[in-house]
């Protein structure tokens, strides 16, 4: 398993995961890595932060953390199972497809590891633009399938 960080201005760090991931632990990468990475690339403090609905991410620890950091990022909350308008998943995909056309492939889970990395560092800063920049299409395309947006 995999964190990783990442913005419309740069890629961040791809975090390896050794085991499960419990709400301290996860506490520890928002501050150990989101939050640096963030200081870094949104100096401004217009960074916004999106994570998908994982039980550690809606933990107590990291809900309360996200809220005492408010002033240095925005963090969006997004409505449960809404894929479409998730960035995250498509930056899976395309790490997943980046890693199977690697030659050779990946045979051990030190391979792997390897794989995702290099990968992940292979990626062009600009990588998320056209995502990000697809979300207006995206919401409305969603508004429109399931009529408002009060229902998810």
């Amino acid at each position: 398993m995999v964190w990783d960080v990442c913005s419309w201005r740069d890629m961040g760090p791809l975090i390896r995961l050794e085991t499960t991931l419990p709400g301290d632990r996860y506490l520890n990468i928002l501050s150990d890595h989101l939050h640096s990475f963030l200081s870094i690339v949104h100096s401004d403090g217009l960074g916004q932060f999106q994570q998908d609905n994982e039980t550690p991410h809606a933990s107590r620890v990291a809900t309360k953390w996200l809220q005492e950091h408010s002033s240095d990022f925005r963090h969006f909350h997004w409505p449960p199972k809404s894929l479409d308008m998730n960035i995250i998943e498509d930056t899976r995909d395309a790490l997943l497809h980046a890693v199977e056309k690697r030659s050779p492939p990946p045979r051990t889970p030190m391979d792997l590891s390897t794989a995702l990395q290099d990968s992940w560092c292979e990626f062009p800063p600009e990588y998320l633009q056209t995502p990000v920049e697809s979300m207006p299409r995206r919401f409305a395309s969603l508004l429109r399938a399931r009529g408002n947006p009060t229902r998810y």
